[in-house]
């Protein structure tokens, strides 16, 4: 076969020599037809990252596929087969087969495609120059436009024109900031920041759902908080969240994060970026859907996160730390650390963001029938009895011992 002259060779990764990957891609060209790696796979195999999920582009049409597939005994799924896209599980892990595609006609949102068996003409249609490049299971690494250069620049650069490419699917200008915040390096590309920048009007036409998924991954992205402040000085980050951008809280809870050995998490870092109070959860969650679960968390962070600081003692912090569980406690506390002017290297904040990881608060030993031997009647009053026995252990620092316990039923009983 000729080279291209877009073409290269490099080391075969492992999951392309042998494996489910290297089976199904051998499986499409034993039957006449070609096959490549497509996609962030690539992209993280020359920057020296796990392949992450493995997306196969062919010249096969998907219903060959399928057959395919189904002959060899594999699952086969129809996920998007209209647009050329099918589902094969190999060994337990599903790989997404597109055939060739060119557009035929987008509105924005949503592309028209026709099928096709160019390469080059594929790879076009794609976002960026370092999502464009496809490999072949011998190694040969295609790379029309100049990826793997832009890549090893840190440079995240669109195909083509700029405004054409976003105007075909508005959510290039949030994927563009994505992926400078991932693999990017130094200021943004000036072309495509001043494209973002004319098109963000179209931000508006973009489902919520779409915006969240985005976003949720921007935030945990390596360089999210200078990207971020990149978007809030260009007028696109409250077009997106509304309000006032917080860049430099999510900017220094990553940081602490790092400092701390932990993995970013994105519903804090959300709260972080957008979340003062609990209102601001509220017109989060309407303006990128958030799911109930990532709402509670973001609300929760809204409300809770100026109780926590090292200045009000072990005994305040872990008060809130029995009220909201390790997990809610410390989306609070790293929250309130990255909100302080303490030093990333604080040892106060550091041990208080902490807590939950040296103490477990233990069950709270007393209960109803506690008090009804003790002659408190039922209803109303044994509620109300333990609620204040509840506020008056956690404030004596969580007592287990049985004498701790009895002293403050008697307190209770006495005071009643």
């Amino acid at each position: 076969m000729s080279m291209d002259p877009a073409t290269r060779h490099i080391p075969v990764p492992d999951w392309l020599a042998a494996g489910p990957a290297a089976r199904l891609v051998g499986l499409i060209a034993r039957a006449g037809e070609e096959a490549r790696v497509v996609g962030g796979a690539v992209r993280n195999i020359l920057i020296g990252e796990p392949p992450g999920d493995i997306d196969i582009a062919t010249t096969a049409l998907p219903e060959a596929v399928m057959r395919l597939a189904e002959a060899e005994g594999l699952k086969a799924v129809p996920t998007g087969i209209a647009h050329g896209t099918v589902t094969i599980v190999v060994e337990g892990r599903g790989f997404e087969v597109t055939t060739l595609r060119q557009d035929v006609e987008t509105d924005g949102r949503h592309a028209l495609v026709r099928f096709g068996r160019d390469w080059q003409a594929d790879a076009a249609r794609r976002d960026f120059t370092v999502n464009a490049m496809s490999l072949r299971a011998d190694g040969a690494l295609y790379d029309y436009f100049g990826g793997a250069d832009d890549l090893a620049a840190g440079r995240v650069r669109f195909i083509g024109d700029a405004i054409a490419r976003i105007r075909e699917d508005r959510l290039r200008i949030l994927r563009f900031f994505r992926f400078q915040a991932t693999v990017g390096s130094g200021a943004p590309d000036a072309e495509a920041l001043a494209a973002c920048i004319a098109e963000r009007a179209g931000l508006a036409a973009l489902s919520r759902e779409r915006l969240r998924m985005e976003m949720l991954k921007l935030v945990i992205a390596p360089r999210a908080g200078e990207t971020l402040e990149v978007m809030a000085d260009a007028g696109l980050l409250g077009m997106v969240l509304g309000g006032v951008p917080l860049y430099r809280d999510l900017g220094r809870l990553a940081a602490i994060e790092r400092a701390l050995g932990l993995a970013p998490d994105a519903a804090r870092r959300l709260a972080a970026l957008a979340v003062l109070v609990r209102e601001d959860a509220e017109r989060l969650r309407e303006r990128l859907a958030l799911s109930n679960a990532d709402y509670r968390r973001i609300e929760g962070i809204g409300h809770g996160w100026r109780g926590l600081d090292p200045a009000r003692g072990a005994a305040a912090a872990k008060a809130v730390l029995f009220a909201a569980g390790p997990r809610g406690y410390r989306d609070r506390a790293l929250v309130a650390f990255a909100r302080s002017t303490a030093a990333v290297e604080d040892a106060g904040w550091q041990g208080l963001a902490t807590l939950a990881e040296r103490w477990q608060a233990p069950a709270f030993p007393i209960s109803g029938h506690d008090l009804a031997a003790r002659g408190f009647a039922d209803g109303p009053a044994i509620g109300a009895a333990l609620a204040r026995l509840k506020a008056a252990w956690i404030a004596a620092d969580f007592p287990v011992s049985r004498e701790a316990i009895e002293r403050l039923i008697s307190d209770l009983t006495t005071g009643r």
